[in-house]
């Protein structure tokens, strides 16, 4: 089959970077789905491992986190797809991507693609709407009602703070927020075309992460907020997190800080700091993994029924080695709107 791959990690502007290669059939798991792949999407992720995974020739690496495909064969514990069924997913950081023409994956992170989208549509949406999703209801618990006893809490108002809202995480997690919370959502971005896209998919507020914080959060009348979901450079915002938060605040972070956090100056109003991997399910084999497969299945029908939209940025053509490593290249630069996608595999 044919697949993309690199067997030495290298910058993004050498050709030998990611290479179009020719490997064997993935073999299947009790638990795998053998999936032919139709469109993919590039993530931040994808080149994060491919400057720090070690690779050779006789063991290339392939990467890939978000695939839209049809099943065309099964392992024997499969109970809940069958052979010709349309899927979409993430799949597990261990285990090889989807740059592939086939692949295998376990059913238990595996959802029905959303009917009314296409193939290169549907596959924006996996990594980022498993990691928006654990990040607002598992980490932040946002869908949570409020205690009945009395407390602080319950005559605070959530306001939701989402920084990099313009991402690929961003542009789903505002969705589901307006969709699943009753929180104020404000979402941060700086260039107008960003701006644009964030007010588009519903936030209340659009706040410019290259001013103060604090000024901009008084300049949209807001004293503070309960919920930070950071979701790029928290390093850099740190410190005007822990300001902007009310006592008993949630803060998450999904990125990987350059320098540690130190986390005592949390103490003073309670805070809390939760970390978000969606890959984490799959990488430990938790008993709740399946929880992924059932998200994915909810976020389908949120998309079927029209409640919730693709975040495709970009299509960037057919799925080879020269697409994806302009795919790399533009999440490098870190200016990258939405999902950039590719789709099918030349004749």
């Amino acid at each position: 089959m044919r697949a993309i791959g690199y067997t030495e990690s290298l910058a993004i502007d050498n050709p030998q970077a990611l290479q179009d290669l020719t490997l064997p059939l993935p073999s299947l798991k009790p638990h795998d789905l053998l999936v032919k792949i139709s469109a993919i999407a590039a993530n931040p992720v994808d080149y994060k491992i491919r400057l720090n995974r070690p690779a050779s020739v006789e063991k290339p690496e392939i990467l890939g986190w978000d695939a839209v495909g049809t099943v065309v064969a099964t392992g024997e514990a499969v109970t809940l797809f069958q052979n010709g069924d349309q899927v979409f997913y993430a799949g597990a950081l261990d285990r090889p991507g989807a740059n592939s023409e086939y692949h295998a994956v376990d059913e238990r992170l595996v959802g029905h693609k959303p009917k009314t989208l296409s193939d290169a549509e549907a596959a924006a949406l996996p990594l980022t709407a498993i990691t928006a999703w654990e990040l607002l209801f598992d980490r932040l618990q946002l869908d949570q009602p409020a205690t009945p006893s009395p407390s602080y809490r319950q005559y605070q108002q959530k306001v939701l703070l989402i920084s990099g809202a313009a991402g690929g995480v961003g542009s789903v997690m505002v969705q589901l927020a307006k969709l699943r919370t009753d929180a104020i959502v404000i979402g941060t971005a700086s260039r107008p075309e960003s701006q644009n896209w964030v007010k588009a998919l519903g936030a209340d507020y659009v706040i410019n992460h290259q001013l103060p914080l604090a000024e901009e959060l008084a300049r949209i009348g807001i004293k503070e907020v309960s919920h930070i979901a950071s979701l790029v450079d928290t390093a850099a915002y740190y410190e005007q997190f822990i300001a902007a938060l009310a006592p008993q605040g949630k803060l998450a972070l999904i990125d990987d800080p350059k320098t540690a956090l130190d986390i005592r100056p949390l103490k003073l109003k309670s805070l809390s700091l939760h970390w978000e991997l969606m890959f984490t399910r799959s990488l430990f084999q938790t008993p709740d993994q399946q929880q992924q497969h059932q998200l994915l299945n909810e976020v389908a029908a949120l998309v079927d029924s029209g409640q919730l939209k693709t975040t495709v940025g970009q299509q960037l053509g057919q799925i080879n080695a020269e697409n994806l490593r302009q795919a790399h290249a533009l999440l490098e630069q870190g200016q990258v709107i939405g999902k950039l996608v590719l789709s099918g595999f030349a004749n």
